[in-house]
């Protein structure tokens, strides 16, 4: 047995002994009214006959029921009031309460604080955050107001992460009203029936009122801090627009969207064009090469299916064209003449912030004009880092924004093509191009592709890449290019590697520079700096998409704008907080990569418990009929329980099959209610029915079907 579970078991034991010592004793009956009425006079003499006896008994007496959790605190403060008077009784019973609750805290923290973090770990670090910002304001809350049990409360906070000089001294602050109101009582015992007599609905409706002082104080301590950040800007008496949007893409468009459909006046304000990153050079094009270059890969595989194989003959021109048509036929849902339908004032032109509450926005023929506005919302995207790595940029290097335009205009595919990156736009990219007929090579500093994802994933990733002709490199640095040639560093030493093309993928960074941040004096670090409800350094003004991380990703960016809608325009009413507890992705390779919760590396960096569960898509009725039963479901779940704590997928159609875990994992729907659904047969999607048998298999009940064997074998007879 360790230190720490003897004590723990020490601990317990004596606050059993003294709980159990209490009722046996039937202690509680010296602690009624009509027992106080009675001993009043006698405590009286004694008192007088011995001081410091009585005083310090009635402190350890009222320190052990606090501490004890045990029933009569409200009798002992009326005694106190009785016995020693208003000031005296006040003093007494304001510090043995704060330091019996105190000692209930500690008690409940050391005896359950480790098993309630075990347990329920995700939920008591998100307790812990609002404990660690408004904790001092909710439980001062707390203690103004009685309907809150004292000795719950006392316990509850135990099990979170306040410290205790935190909790003792709110606590003396938040219990000295009521502790004179119920002493001032006690000393008028005589006219005192029962606790109602104290108890009133008057006197409660007082203390619930008092009780909205420290939301008051928030509220006051809030309009202090705006005053001080707005210090020296003027404000204007009147607003042209309730909300203006910086940005175009998906995160702007979402947001001026939302701000249109609730009848707010809104601009939105784009630089280049409209639908932003995602639809013009990112997720679009990115999928329409991959469908065709799925496509090629198909013909050469058509063998599998009975059908004779071919060499595909890759017009890359058309490949090209397709993807600009693409491109040009969902253009129109995020167009100027759809927003503008929709009752969105769009300007095409450059935006700068010049004070919280006015932008500058420059037309595309150098006009200038400013409007005000009583929110703005900053959703001007991320792009492409180009490292500083020497005849990089003079040999051509291309990357997501620029690749489009230039191969486009290149007209044939490049024979040879250095990839440089590994997470999920190089891999994408490597993966196409090498089926359109490319020989690439990608090239990363790390030890995996896709280091995001679950290891398992990207392995196997990996392993269909080099299957399919290209050649990665791992844990190669670029350290120059020399002409066409790049020039890689490993611990073997260099390796050079010539290439037509070279696409450089390492990563993306917000557009922060040039939108008067600096000016304004917001931190333009990468990302920014936002409060949980997206709010910069000025609360009027917000961030969403890649400027506000920490995801870059389309539906994450749409994500935060309802956020940043409804809190720009109805802030001052109810505000809320973003909620990033399930954030799916998925890297569109084939089969693709889909993600949602935790991985087993992020997992254990947070201590957090799990058990893996897998099912391998092998034998799968409809991917085998696809020629598609290469892939996995993999789970991981909290330890005897059936709550999915992060999912992996790797098949083809992943991000299709993953929006059932995402589901389950945002509505608290666990494994056994997946298994309990009737999924069509047959489809890709009961791989997930079958992960979660997979499951139930490890924790069938083995002593209890031994039973119902036995049941089985005696009703054969």
């Amino acid at each position: 047995m360790t230190k720490s579970l003897a004590g723990k078991l020490g601990l317990l034991a004596l606050v059993l002994a003294g709980i159990a010592a209490f009722f046996l004793l039937d202690l509680g009956s010296y602690l009624t009214l009509d027992s106080l009425k009675a001993r009043q006079a006698g405590l009286a003499d004694l008192l007088e006959a011995r001081p410091l006896l009585v005083i310090g008994s009635f402190f350890l007496l009222y320190v052990a029921t606090t501490g004890l959790s045990l029933p009569g605190a409200t009798i002992l403060t009326l005694a106190a009031g009785a016995i020693f008077g208003l000031w005296l009784g006040t003093l007494i019973v304001s510090f043995a309460a704060a330091i019996g609750a105190s000692l209930a805290f500690l008690s409940a923290r050391y005896l359950l604080r480790d098993w309630v973090k075990a347990r329920f770990g995700r939920r008591t670090a998100a307790i812990d955050r609002g404990i660690e910002k408004d904790g001092a304001f909710y439980l001062l809350t707390l203690r103004l107001i009685p309907a809150f049990p004292f000795f719950l409360v006392n316990l509850a906070m135990g099990l979170t992460a306040m410290k205790l000089p935190t909790f003792y001294v709110v606590t003396q602050i938040g219990t000295l009203l009521g502790t004179l109101v119920f002493v001032n009582a006690g000393t008028q015992l005589a006219r005192i029936e029962s606790t109602s007599d104290i108890l009133s609905p008057a006197l409660i409706g007082s203390f619930v009122l008092l009780g909205l002082f420290p939301l008051l104080a928030k509220w006051l301590l809030g309009l202090v801090k705006r005053r001080r950040v707005y210090k020296g800007w003027n404000r204007p008496r009147r607003f042209d627009r309730n909300l203006v949007v910086i940005g175009a893409g998906a995160g702007g468009l979402v947001t001026a969207y939302i701000a249109a459909t609730v009848r707010a006046k809104v601009t939105l304000v784009e630089a280049d064009k409209m639908g932003g990153d995602c639809l013009n050079r990112g997720c679009v094009p990115s999928k329409a090469l991959i469908r065709s270059a799925r496509a090629a890969h198909d013909l050469r595989r058509a063998g599998d299916f009975g059908i004779a194989p071919a060499e595909p003959r890759v017009d890359f021109a058309a490949v090209m064209g397709r993807v600009r048509e693409v491109i040009a036929t969902i253009a129109p849902a995020d167009s100027v003449e759809r927003y503008t339908e929709l009752g969105v004032d769009v300007r095409l032109g450059h935006a700068r912030i010049v004070d919280p509450w006015t932008v500058e926005i420059t037309d595309r023929d150098g006009g200038a004009s400013r409007l005000t506005s009583r929110a703005i919302v900053i959703a001007a995207g991320g792009e492409p880092i180009l490292p500083n790595v020497p005849g990089l940029k003079e040999a051509g290097a291309l990357t997501s924004d620029t690749m489009w335009d230039a191969l486009a205009a290149r007209g044939t595919l490049p024979e040879r093509l250095v990839i440089v990156g590994g997470g999920p736009i190089g891999t994408e990219m490597a993966q196409a191009f090498a089926r359109l007929g490319a020989q690439v090579t990608q090239v990363d500093a790390g030890q995996r592709i896709l280091p995001r994802d679950d290891q398992d994933a990207s392995a196997f990733v990996a392993d269909v890449l080099r299957r399919e002709g290209v050649t990665i490199l791992f844990e190669h640095r670029a350290v120059r290019c020399e002409g066409k040639t790049l020039v890689v560093a490993s611990e073997a030493g260099e390796t050079a590697l010539p290439f037509d093309e070279i696409i450089v993928a390492v990563g993306r960074h917000a557009r922060l520079t040039g939108y008067g941040l600096e000016e304004l004096g917001i931190p333009t670090d990468q990302p920014l700096a936002l409060s949980e409800r997206l709010e910069t350094l000025y609360p009027n003004i917000y961030a969403v998409g890649d400027v506000a991380g920490p995801y870059q990703f389309t539906h994450f960016a749409a994500h935060q704008a309802w956020f940043a809608a409804v809190n720009a325009l109805f802030g001052s009413l109810k505000s809320f907080r973003a909620d990033y507890r399930v954030v799916p992705w998925t890297t569109f390779t084939d089969p693709e990569v889909a993600h949602v919760g935790h991985t087993e590396e992020t997992a254990r960096a947070k201590d957090i418990p799990y058990e893996v569960v897998r099912f391998d898509l092998g034998h799968l009725d409809r991917a085998v009929a696809e020629g598609a039963n290469s892939g996995f479901v993999k789970l991981l779940v909290a330890p005897g329980k059936d709550r999915v704590l992060g999912a992996t997928i790797v098949a083809s159609g992943a991000g299709e099959l993953l929006a059932e875990y995402v589901l389950a994992m945002k509505h608290g729907l666990g494994l056994n209610k997946i298994l309990g659904t009737i999924h069509a047969y047959p489809t890709m999607v009961e791989a997930n029915k079958y992960a979660a048998g997979e499951w139930k298999k490890a924790h069938k009940p083995e002593a209890l079907l031994r039973w119902v064997e036995r049941f089985h074998r005696w009703r054969r007879g």
